[in-house]
């Protein structure tokens, strides 16, 4: 299977569904944003899955949509929680790279007003730096490249990326040269 797909992965508002909007435009891939089709798949908002289903079986959710992806030439940007679905992300790996777009804690406290009506899988007692700390060694264990994402310039986060993805396929390419040498 060829790696032919970008996939977004880091903590809700990272700015992944507004920079992949971007870099699906400036290389001309399709853009999905999972949290979309899963609200299409089950006609409910995110926050209202969480709130009536629970957590648990909305993670069955994401992973179900994640395993039944197969996607080609697109720019996917993931929901936050995608690190809990491991099967999901690995089969999602295996079509394209992985991107975390990294923000400081402080930076996505001030971008996201309002938790309660984001979607957030976290549980009850948890707290928003909580999750912060426990997907971070998450995201950095599935990336292939990090980029960060403080920047509030969508447009230059996305050349950022496209200028990191040329650098990563000179590299796997050279990789693959110096492998059949």
């Amino acid at each position: 299977m060829d790696k032919n797909n970008i996939i977004l992965i880091g903590m809700p508002g990272a700015g992944k569904s507004t920079v992949g909007v971007i870099l699906a435009k400036r290389i001309g891939f399709h853009f999905i944003d999972t949290d979309l089709v899963i609200q299409t798949q089950e006609k409910s908002r995110l926050q209202q899955i969480i709130d009536t289903q629970g957590i648990a079986k909305f993670r069955r959710i994401e992973e179900q949509m994640l395993l039944s992806l197969e996607p080609q030439f697109s720019v996917i940007a993931t929901g936050g929680s995608v690190v809990y679905c491991e099967e999901g992300l690995e089969k999602l790996g295996e079509t394209g790279i992985l991107i975390y777009i990294q923000v400081p804690l402080t930076t996505l406290q001030e971008r996201i007003a309002d938790m309660g009506q984001r979607g957030l899988v976290m549980g009850k007692d948890q707290t928003f730096e909580q999750l912060y700390q426990e997907r971070t060694p998450l995201y950095e264990k599935f990336a292939q490249i990090k980029i960060s994402g403080q920047e509030n310039n969508v447009e230059l986060i996305a050349a950022q990326i496209e200028e990191e993805l040329n650098l990563y396929q000179k590299f796997c390419f050279l990789s693959q040269v110096d492998n059949e040498t």
